[in-house]
């Protein structure tokens, strides 16, 4: 399958990096050790998308021990193991911001490096979900499905807002700079308390209030830290998809006055996520086995949808193509719903007599032919993900005549210094 079309290449030559970075902690504490200390780190022949590759590395790693040590995501494991996850984290974060720092050194910046950061964050975005859910001791539940959905529909905004308004915008509190930061210190804290239990504690009881104020529910009392944590989190996303939506409202505007305003409305563009969100709780809630006992390979599932949803963006937006509202990962995962729906509405019109209405289940509800069906999704979202990777890489290097992981034509200042004189020169 083809997923650049040849009359879109050219437009790769007109890519131009748009970011703006609001965040405080990004500017006056991130950004200086990024420039001053990291970068001298790596030399130059190392070229950005390695980087990023080799920061991805870390948290491959730590979703290994994170599989090794406790794969229910639900019991208490050696401390060193969370702090282990904090360290690989943070030096996730720092190879991925100085991918850019590197990029712009080297004179290699381009449109391949933006689609592999991102393609890199979406993949990371799900692993850390995991993570998050094993250091709270979420286990296979649906605080760990919540967690999910907020980490990547925060991610698909963002990738959403960036194609409309052509400019990458990290707000005040955002997911790869405080984000990243607060799983870091979550990690330590969980490594220093000895194990994910603690975060079930009431964080109230725990920091000292021994007597409930009489004008503070009992419920909100008893929350523990995992809970408020969650409330944190809802706010922020909350916070950040409204500000995305004003940004991409205002870009169109501003594409209106000018007379270059669309057919559609871009708030169609969120669709596909909620299309999917809606599938995604259906078939737990249908198949509490897959919920309970498998819920890791269906995040992965999941996390591929995104990632390509993600990736297609990002594709649109370097050639300057529609949007594209198309997910084939999606198809099975309806089919599943579908199938699964047929004796529940079986069993509840039959109640009034309708029974021929539903339709008996290939796959049968909640059985082995069910968890089958979630490894063959599994499957099908790495195929597919994995043959747009490959595709739309090889399609941009053989374009723009570069390398992936190596830089393959170095820049010389000598070499350009001395072209500019004797070009100089020819003029006089």
């Amino acid at each position: 399958m083809v997923y650049i079309r040849q009359d879109k290449l050219p437009k790769l030559k007109e890519y131009k990096y748009s970011g703006v970075d609001k965040s405080l902690v990004s500017r006056y504490i991130m950004k200086p050790f990024y420039t001053h200390f990291v970068i001298k780190c790596f030399p130059m022949w190392m070229a950005p998308n390695l980087i990023t590759l080799l920061g991805f590395g870390f948290v491959v790693v730590n979703f290994l021990t994170m599989l090794w040590y406790t794969p229910t995501m639900d019991v208490d494991i050696p401390p060193w193991i969370y702090g282990s996850w904090a360290v690989g984290l943070f030096l996730y974060q720092t190879f991925d911001a100085v991918d850019g720092t590197q990029a712009r050194r080297t004179h290699q910046s381009g449109p391949l490096g933006e689609l592999f950061d991102h393609g890199v964050d979406a993949l990371n975005t799900c692993l850390e979900v995991l993570l998050f859910a094993a250091a709270m001791n979420f286990g296979q539940s649906w605080q760990t499905v919540l967690t999910l959905f907020a980490s990547l529909l925060t991610f698909y905004v963002q990738t959403w807002d960036e194609y409309h308004t052509k400019t990458l915008t990290l707000g005040i509190i955002s997911g790869p700079v405080e984000g990243i930061l607060t799983l870091c210190i979550v990690y330590a804290i969980t490594a220093i308390k000895g194990g994910g239990s603690f975060w079930q504690q009431s964080l109230l009881k725990t920091i000292g209030v021994g007597e409930k104020p009489e004008w503070m529910p009992e419920t909100a009392y008893d929350m523990a830290w995992n809970e408020w944590y969650m409330v944190y989190g809802g706010i922020v996303l909350v916070f950040n998809t409204v500000q995305s939506a004003q940004n991409v409202l205002a870009a169109r505007r501003a594409r209106t006055i000018n007379g270059q305003n669309g057919n559609h409305n871009p708030l169609f563009g969120l669709l596909p996520f909620f299309f999917a969100w809606v599938l995604i709780p259906t078939y737990l809630a249908l198949n509490p086995i897959i919920l309970r006992q498998h819920l890791v390979p269906f995040t992965f599932y999941v996390g591929l949808i995104n990632a390509y949803s993600v990736g297609q963006m990002i594709v649109a937006h370097l050639v300057k193509s529609s949007f594209p509202y198309f997910n084939i990962l999606i198809a099975p995962l309806l089919w599943g719903v579908v199938d699964s729906l047929g004796p529940l509405v079986q069993e509840q019109l039959g109640k009034y007599g309708l029974g021929r209405l539903g339709w008996p289940s290939a796959l049968g509800v909640d059985t082995v032919y069910q968890i089958a069906f979630v490894f063959m999704c599994l499957g099908m979202g790495i195929g597919v993900y994995g043959s747009f990777v490959v595709d739309v890489i090889t399609t941009i290097c053989d374009y723009l005549d570069i390398w992936c992981l190596t830089i393959k034509h170095p820049w010389v200042a000598e070499t350009e210094e001395t072209d500019t004189k004797r070009i100089e020169t020819k003029k006089d």
